[in-house]
């Protein structure tokens, strides 16, 4: 029988095409086996001292609140303003990931960001300070354009491993960064804090131009049609939006937790100076210690019974830490826990929603993240409120809540494969 022209053209024309694709990829991004720990650490190191810039403040804000003359509540609405502008980078940035290449978007970011805390360290009014964290906060997002990237350059069977550890730097920085910010302002004045993570974004932005690979875009489509496309994984995948409300939950009670803490060790029961308070907040940084573990428990398929037992911890770490406000060790203890479930579900929800759409990771972890930085935003502006009106006996109690409330929603998920209690 023999062979149409037509048809062998049409075939060779497909062929020829699919050589060109994976030549190109192999041309812009290293094989996934040949993914080096030294870059791993980079990235690691990179999401951690972008994602600091959303916690500076956080021990600041007593000595916000005199420089520029507002209550400690008015003060705390810079932390809240600052979440709502990761939320924003989230919706609107972070899509960019799948339809930009990735290391000139990430240059162009922490370009922004810098300028961005210059304008913090130098802000003469609150507003000001307030517009400059809100764009500080919407471009600090490059730590949810490197996970991403991070996932994606990993081979399927160690991608829980990577993700840890690049989310172990991530976290890190997080919780570091009130120590640091504790530290700096009580040596050299709160504006040396946003000077000097500007000078740090600069040398990160050169760094990462050097050592990322390029990265090709996995979508072409205009930007309008990025975001339509972003709400539409949304709607077609439930777990994303049940992961997302899990973590919401959790965040707000973490959030919650570090926004008035400072409060309790600087008020009457402890007296705690702005340096031991930013010895407090170092002890809760044992917490990131649970990052490759997550991400082993996620490569395992444990994700689903490690999420309820992540829910359960936080509980009882503010049932621990309620009645311990007198205690600096319980308050500790409650804050390793703290961290450490809120640190275990956000690796097992990222391990989970990439494995939604490989093609769509960007974007997935654009809607995941904003989702939950959502109830961070509100955990922090509740959880002051709460703080001032009945102390922090009732603080605790909203803590406990929001986990608790998590798990009776967990309670209702129905797995529908067995690979990892998805």
């Amino acid at each position: 029988m023999r062979k149409q022209p037509g048809r062998t053209d049409a075939y060779a024309c497909v062929t020829t095409a699919k050589k060109f694709k994976k030549a190109h990829l192999s041309a812009t991004v290293p094989a996934t086996r040949g993914v080096s720990g030294r870059l791993v650490a980079l990235l690691a190191v990179a999401s951690g001292m972008t994602v600091a810039n959303l916690y500076y403040a956080q021990p600041l804000l007593s000595s916000l609140s005199g420089v520029f003359h507002t209550s400690t509540a008015t003060a705390g609405a810079l932390v809240t303003v600052t979440q709502i502008g990761y939320v924003i980078g989230m919706l609107f940035l972070v899509p960019l990931g799948d339809r930009l290449e990735k290391r000139n978007l990430v240059t162009v970011l922490l370009t922004v960001t810098t300028l961005a805390l210059v304008a913090a360290g130098l802000a003469t009014s609150f507003p000001m300070l307030l517009i400059a964290s809100l764009v500080s906060g919407a471009t600090s997002v490059v730590a949810q354009i490197l996970v991403p990237f991070a996932a994606g350059l990993a081979p399927d069977h160690a991608r829980g491993r990577v993700v840890g550890r690049v989310m172990s730097g991530l976290l890190t920085g997080i919780l570091l960064s009130r120590t640091v910010s504790s530290l700096v302002s009580d040596l050299a004045g709160w504006r040396v804090v946003f000077l000097g993570s500007a000078a740090l974004m600069a040398v990160l932005a050169v760094a990462l131009l050097a050592a990322l690979p390029q990265h090709a875009p996995t979508i072409t489509v205009p930007y309008h049609h990025v975001l339509r496309s972003t709400a539409r994984l949304v709607r077609t995948h439930p777990v994303l939006v049940r992961r997302g409300l899990y973590q919401a939950a959790m965040f707000g009670a973490f959030s919650a937790f570090w926004t008035t803490v400072s409060f309790v060790l600087t008020g009457p029961g402890f007296h705690y100076s702005p340096v031991g308070v930013a010895v407090f907040a170092l002890v809760g940084a044992a917490g990131a210690a649970i990052a490759p573990f997550a991400g082993r428990w996620a490569d395992r398929g444990l994700v689903r019974p490690m999420t309820g037992i992540a829910f359960v911890a936080a509980a009882l770490a503010f049932a621990v830490a309620g009645f311990g406000g007198h205690s600096v060790v319980l308050l500790a203890l409650a804050a390793i826990v703290v961290d450490m479930a809120v640190q275990t579900t956000l690796i097992l929800g990222q391990h989970t929603v990439y494995q939604l759409d490989p093609a769509a990771r960007a974007r997935l972890n654009s809607a995941f993240i904003a989702l939950f930085f959502v109830g961070g935003a509100a955990g922090s502006q509740l959880g002051s409120v709460v703080y001032h009106a009945g102390g922090w006996t009732a603080l605790t109690v909203l803590g406990a809540a929001l986990p608790l409330a998590a798990l009776l929603y967990w309670a209702t998920e129905r797995p529908r494969n067995p690979e990892a209690g998805r």
